[in-house]
């Protein structure tokens, strides 16, 4: 499988040298090497041949060294929100998982779930929501509750490689992350979606706005489903262990504080409407105030371990590299092209909604999750113009197709989740490639008619 990779990526580079050579005959130098550069970084951000930062890193080498685009260009996206909500959230995570404060949430909601086996799954998904709020970092939510899902299995009798144990590790997993698409800061491809749209349109989504529009349906609802599915591929029944492993001591004032901090975040996120206040700017003051030394949340040594710095580096990239398509104006030649071949009509706006939603979830096979609003997001004003829908609907859509995940590699947590529990790809995607189905069937129609209510479309 690894050699298979490299291959795949020796190939991409090889075409990218062709697209390169061949290019000038239907575009121009600087679209040609923005093509070929971004086939390559695609194929390698899919492959895995190398780390995803290294990969990164040469984004900006190729960008600089051939001098494709000015500087403030391509390193754009380490001046966007979506690169410092991220980097908030990572040390949010930090403190969550130093203080202990994480444990102590799970721990104590996992005592209500002891009546059923459906329950412990429809109860994990919830928790996996709750700290989709508590937590805007999906990775860091994965890592955090992916062991304190583990030691449920155990008093629930679960053994590895058992129904009860993939079904509690996969609620834990899944219920965390997808869901989490329907809350702004929660997931990459939503910060990278509201980065580019900030840079591209000058339009930044609000925290309540983004909230109102997809949560009752990609959020709680196919949350429910999630679990449904869970329950129906892998059935089981708890055999009780007496002896309780969720035992917790006394809040320490570390916790206190930090549960504050939470509270007064996801009140000031959820009140952006009023005062405007972009999400970044609020995780990052919270992310701040924890770091004060007065505060003692996260002390440096911490702060210089555990920061995550290559998902920074990937998602300056890829935003960097979204303002280098439209720069380059390869973005206008490719909306040209997606306009002609998909049969928009703004007489026909469920078949519109429907095709920009397919076209999403499609790209994201290829280029992963985040790469969808990079791909896509530079041609939402010619995609707006041909179906009629208001610049905003037409980003929004991405939402929807982000949202649908058909292979596990699309998911950098859901692969991190797997591999920390030893749960086998192909278990979720079972679950996953029958959400998707789910998806297109139902709750894309009764998105689309939510959204009409919304006056959306």
């Amino acid at each position: 499988m690894k050699q298979i990779r490299h291959i795949i990526s020796l190939l991409s580079v090889l075409s990218g040298i062709v697209l390169y050579l061949a290019g000038p005959i239907m575009l121009t130098k600087t679209q040609s090497m923005t093509a070929a550069l971004t086939l390559v970084a695609v194929v390698f951000w899919i492959t895995g041949s190398i780390p995803q930062h290294v990969t990164a890193l040469l984004v900006f080498l190729v960008t600089m060294l051939f001098s494709i685009v000015p500087a403030d260009i391509i390193f754009s996206g380490f001046f966007s929100t979506a690169f410092w909500l991220v980097f908030a959230g990572l040390v949010i995570g930090i403190g969550i998982n130093g203080t202990g404060l994480g444990t102590r949430i799970a721990g104590k909601i996992s005592t209500y779930l002891c009546n059923s086996y459906s329950r412990l799954i429809f109860g994990l998904v919830l928790i996996g929501i709750l700290f989709s709020f508590l937590m805007p970092s999906a990775m860091g939510r994965v890592v955090l509750l992916v062991p304190i899902a583990e030691a449920i299995a155990r008093y629930f009798g679960f053994e590895k490689d058992t129904n009860g144990y993939t079904g509690v590790i996969l609620a834990c997993i899944l219920g965390s992350y997808i869901p989490a698409f329907s809350i702004l800061p929660s997931n990459i491809p939503n910060m990278v979606l509201a980065g580019m749209s900030e840079s591209l349109y000058q339009y930044s989504p609000l925290y309540g706005e983004y909230l109102l529009l997809h949560f009752p349906v990609l959020g709680l609802l196919k949350a429910a489903i999630v679990a449904g599915l869970i329950l129906f591929f892998y059935p089981d029944v708890p055999h009780m262990d007496n002896q309780s492993i969720l035992e917790t001591k006394s809040m320490s004032k570390k916790e206190i504080i930090l549960s504050l901090v939470l509270l007064l975040l996801i009140a000031l996120w959820v009140t952006d409407g009023y005062h405007h206040i972009s999400p970044a700017w609020i995780a990052l003051a919270g992310a701040v105030f924890l770091m004060l030394p007065l505060v003692g949340i996260i002390d440096p040594g911490q702060f210089n371990e555990k920061i995550n710095y290559s998902s920074l580096f990937f998602v300056a990239a890829i935003l960097g590299l979204g303002r280098l398509i439209n720069y380059s104006g390869l973005g206008e030649v490719l909306a040209s092209s997606a306009i002609s071949s998909l049969p928009l009509n703004p007489q026909t706006p469920f078949i519109n909604y429907a095709l920009l939603t397919l076209t999403a979830a499609i790209t994201g096979i290829v280029t992963t999750l985040p790469g969808i609003p990079v791909v896509l997001t530079p041609l939402a004003g010619g995609l707006a113009h041909a179906t009629g829908f208001t610049l905003q609907s037409v980003l929004m859509t991405q939402v929807i197709g982000f949202s649908i995940i058909i292979f596990p590699y699309q998911a950098p947590p859901l692969i991190v989740g797997m591999q920390m529990a030893q749960v086998k790809h192909k278990e979720a995607f079972k679950v996953c490639i029958s959400l998707a189905l789910v998806t297109f069937l139902l709750l894309l129609i009764i998105n689309y008619f939510w959204w009409r209510l919304l006056g959306w479309l």
